[in-house]
């Protein structure tokens, strides 16, 4: 029996239900008539980088901005899904002035969120709910909520081991996820009876590439999925999961919608082609891969059957395994940084794999997935 049990959302406005970045660099387009025409993939983070891309902050300074913010494609529909599965609050930071034009377009726009759950300021550390759902980095690592989500955007691209999608319908998936993560898990007699995916989630040092490979030694059910990453220029070993790729071309492959998914970890993009996935389901074989959870979301949003695996291991062991790769400085920093954030993910993933030796490990998910 499902415990009854209503979670609470903070939900940011700017670039989560309005447009405001993108906005803005429309209008500094329309202006200023750059050539080529400023990006939004140019504003790689918050505030001024001293580049041409700084003229879009003058627009913040101006009340008819706010007025006249665009509601982003499919906001109304995700307030109202999100309404029905969790008790839905906003978190807004916006200078003085222009916050009665804020809870104004607030109030019209969703209708769903009672006036009273608008909260406005820059301190979203002091909203206590369950789920914060915003685009700001620094929003995420200072928020008391249990699961503060990232939604991806140019200017965030570089953090990593925080719980991240892509879309409303991932994040959707994940308040989901959450919501049976207080529940018995799934029903386990009937696990792999049809083709389905298995994703291994862990940190970077957590070895989930090492034990996928030696089950599938094991088995001739399961078939590895070969993802594409960018090319470390620093790094000298490769990993055989994955095709190396520029980042000029896996920008192409996320933008011509070849990849279902993409997420960026320790810098670096990674990404899914769902082609390469219904090749291995059409055979009547189980996939197996390794993503973050932000990848694993994209997957239990677009395909059935999808169960998750947390590697966890101890913290030692992974800042070892770190400083043993062969890359750059910053590149480890980056991923151990990360391993403080994955305890989040452990909670949300269908099952945890805590290992002291490879064995152990190969032996647990040989275990759960049925291989003698």
């Amino acid at each position: 029996m499902k415990r009854k049990f209503r979670l609470s959302t903070a939900l940011d406005i700017d670039d989560v239900l309005m447009e405001c970045t993108a906005y803005a660099v429309k209008l500094a387009n329309e202006k200023y008539k750059f050539d080529p025409p400023l990006s939004i993939h140019e504003i790689k983070q918050w505030g001024k980088q001293g580049t041409r891309s700084d003229v879009i902050h003058e627009f913040f300074k101006d009340p008819d901005f706010y007025r006249t913010q665009p509601v982003m494609q499919g906001a109304k529909e995700f307030v109202k899904k999100l309404s029905t599965m969790t008790e839905v609050f906003v978190s807004t930071a916006i200078p003085p002035e222009f916050m009665g034009i804020r809870a104004q377009r607030i109030m019209e726009e969703f209708p769903e969120i009672p006036a009273d759950h608008i909260y406005m300021g820059a301190r979203k550390d002091k909203i206590s709910v369950d789920i914060l759902f915003d685009d700001g980095m620094h929003n995420v690592m200072r928020s008391n909520a249990q699961y503060p989500i990232l939604r991806r955007s140019p200017w965030n691209q570089a953090a990593t081991g925080v719980l991240a999608v892509n879309t409303y319908d991932e994040f959707l998936k994940m308040v989901e996820v959450i919501a049976d993560s207080y529940s018995v898990k799934h029903d386990e007699e009937n696990l792999f009876k049809e083709p389905s995916i298995v994703v291994l989630v862990g940190p970077s040092g957590s070895g989930k590439s090492k034990i996928a490979s030696r089950v599938l030694q094991k088995t001739d059910k399961f078939e590895k999925l070969i993802s594409y990453t960018t090319n470390d220029p620093t790094a000298v070993e490769q990993n055989d999961w994955y095709n190396y790729v520029s980042i000029e071309k896996f920008l192409e492959m996320c933008d011509s919608g070849e990849m279902f998914q993409s997420t960026m970890y320790a810098g670096h993009g990674y990404g899914s082609c769902k082609s390469d996935i219904d090749a291995i389901l059409n055979k009547g074989k189980h996939v197996m891969t390794t993503m973050d959870i932000c990848g694993a979301m994209s997957l239990k949003t677009n395909f059935k059957n999808v169960t998750t695996i947390y590697i966890h291991r101890d913290k030692k062991k992974l800042i070892d395994s770190i400083l043993r790769k062969q890359s750059s400085n910053e590149d480890k920093v980056n991923r151990i940084i990360a391993i403080e954030s994955e305890d989040q993910t452990a909670k949300i993933c269908d099952y945890v794999i805590d290992f002291n030796t490879y064995d152990d490990a190969v032996a647990q998910l040989c275990e759960i997935l049925k291989i003698q």
